[in-house]
C-alpha cells in the first residue's frame, strides 16, 4: 500500500516485499517516538513502527514541506495491521477514473493549472468500473469501454478540517468515440488533448507524484500484456 501524504509517498510493507538493494538513508528500528527538530533527506525506513509513531509521523507529513524528503517505509511483520490502523486515522472516500488511449495516444485533461486524469467520486450503488466509465465519459464527453485495472492509488488531503484518505481505481480505457469530445468546465477542466507518451510523461512533470506513479503503473501493465 502506497499513500500519497502531501505530495510524499508512504509504502507500507511485510518483510518480504521490501526490496533488499534498495538503500535508505535514515533507518530507525522499534523507535516508540520520533526525534524532535527531525531534518529527513531522501529515503527513510521506519522497521516495526509503534501506532503513536505513526500518529506523530502522518502528523509531519501532513503539515511539513519536507522538501528534501523523497519516501517514507513503514515495514512490519503484520501489515494488515498497520494498514488497518494507517486507513482508522482518516475518513475514506472513495473515487475512481481512467487512461484513455486511442492508438498511440493518451487523454489527459489539464484541471486546476495541472495535467491530471478524469476521474470522480462514486455515485450510490455503483461499482468502482461503473463510476470510473460515467467520470471519464461527463468530463471529456466521450465515450469508452474499460479494458483493465491499472492499479489503486491512495491520497490525502484536509476538508473543512477533517483528514481524507482518498481511494482512486483506476482502469485502462478505449476510446470508443471522440467526436464531441470538449472539457467538463464546471469541473474545473479547462483543456482535453490526446498526447504521445513521450508528451504524456513531459506534461506529468506539472501534476501530482501519484499521476505520475499511476503513468508508470499503466505503462508497466501495457508492457507486459505486449509480452504475454
Amino acid at each position: 500500500m502506497k499513500i500519497f501524504v502531501n505530495d510524499k509517498p508512504l509504502e507500507i510493507l511485510n518483510y518480504e516485499e521490501l526490496d533488499s538493494s534498495k538503500s535508505f538513508e535514515h533507518s530507525y528500528q522499534n523507535l516508540d517516538e520520533i526525534p524532535e527538530d527531525v531534518e529527513w533527506d531522501e529515503d527513510v525506513i521506519f522497521h516495526e513502527p509503534s501506532q503513536d509513531l505513526v500518529i506523530r509521523l502522518l502528523y509531519l507529513m501532513r503539515t511539513r514541506k519536507m522538501k528534501k524528503l523523497d519516501s517514507v517505509t513503514l515495514v512490519t511483520h503484520d501489515k494488515k495491521a498497520l494498514k488497518e490502523f494507517v486507513k482508522s486515522r482518516f475518513l475514506i472516500i472513495k473515487a475512481a477514473g481512467g487512461i484513455v488511449s486511442k492508438k498511440d495516444k493518451i487523454l489527459m485533461i489539464y484541471r486546476l493549472g495541472k495535467w491530471d486524469f478524469p476521474k470522480g467520486k462514486f455515485d450510490k450503488g455503483e461499482t468502482p468500473e461503473e463510476c470510473a466509465k460515467r467520470e471519464v465519459e461527463e468530463e471529456c464527453n466521450v465515450k469508452v469501454k474499460i479494458d483493465s485495472h491499472i492499479c489503486n492509488t491512495w491520497h490525502t488531503y484536509t476538508q473543512n478540517r477533517r483528514s481524507i484518505l482518498k481511494k482512486t481505481y483506476w482502469y485502462a480505457m478505449d476510446c470508443i468515440n471522440d467526436s464531441g469530445m470538449k472539457p467538463q468546465v464546471e469541473e474545473g477542466i479547462d483543456e482535453i488533448l490526446w498526447l504521445s507518451e513521450g508528451d504524456a510523461k513531459t506534461a506529468l512533470i506539472n501534476s501530482y507524484p501519484s499521476m505520475r506513479y499511476l503513468f508508470k503503473q499503466y505503462l508497466l501493465n501495457h508492457l507486459k500484456s505486449q509480452i504475454l
